[in-house]
């Protein structure tokens, strides 16, 4: 798929979905409203994620939470690519950002999230006229629009050499000293650490409830995958009430 085949459907998705091409997404939300089962969660495995799409209705991804936030928030867009817009798509199992043009589907992935997380308009309004002028932005900018559209530093970096906004010395430069930077810089260091947080984001609890009603499963199974949403039901009394 071209370039500007995967631009059009980055802004596609974006416009259906109600954002305009200068403004940054909140991810969390966007799959609530797609209706995506998404778990969250810290992996062993050497993997950013994967995802499952079983008919047109059913739909699953899972992020490494071991990876830093902003290679997560890449992971999900990556994810989406999969699910929403390759045809005929069933499972995988991914390492994303590697751009490995020898795999023809995981590399369009990568090229779509690039162009839906980080659009060309939004990085062309956050970016001075006259740094847009030289095609050379400084690493100021570069951080602001890293912070703005909360993505990984090699995401963004791959994103501007592409446009043509830095050239190979300043992505080379820009690369390193990251997490100095954003600190010399004054932002906060969270998009560059890894959170190793579990959340399960759509309808797992209400799923597992259905299910236990039915008589489907336990009521310990019910409890078990429960626990597995991160909710710990050591702090509730026998009668179900809080403990004061």
């Amino acid at each position: 798929m071209s370039p500007l085949v995967l631009e059009k459907y980055a802004a596609q998705f974006r416009a259906e979905n109600g954002f305009s091409n200068k403004e940054s997404i909140h991810l969390k939300s966007l799959l609530h409203k797609l209706g995506v089962l998404a778990v969250f969660r810290p992996l062993e495995m050497d993997i950013s994620g994967m995802a499952i799409k079983v008919g047109e209705n059913n739909r699953f991804m899972l992020v490494n939470t071991a990876r830093t936030l902003g290679h997560q928030h890449f992971t999900v867009c990556h994810e989406l690519y999969h699910l929403f817009i390759q045809k005929d798509f069933s499972y995988h199992v991914c390492q994303v950002g590697a751009f490995n043009k020898k795999d023809k589907e995981e590399y369009n992935a990568d090229s779509f999230a690039s162009k839906f997380l980080i659009p060309e308009d939004g990085i062309r309004d956050l970016a001075p006229d006259e740094e847009l002028e030289k095609s050379k932005l400084s690493l100021a900018t570069v951080l602001k629009i890293e912070q703005y559209f909360s993505c990984s530093r090699k995401a963004l970096l791959n994103r501007l050499y592409e446009l043509k906004l830095i050239d190979k010395s300043q992505a080379e430069e820009y690369s390193h000293g990251v997490r100095a930077s954003a600190i010399n810089h004054g932002y906060s260091l969270k998009l560059y650490e890894k959170d190793n947080q579990s959340e399960v984001i759509g309808d797992y609890g209400d799923l597992a409830r259905k299910l236990y009603e039915r008589d489907r499963i336990s009521e310990s199974h019910y409890y078990e995958l429960l626990e597995d949403l991160g909710l710990d039901f050591s702090d509730l009394g026998s009668n179900g009430d809080e403990k004061e």
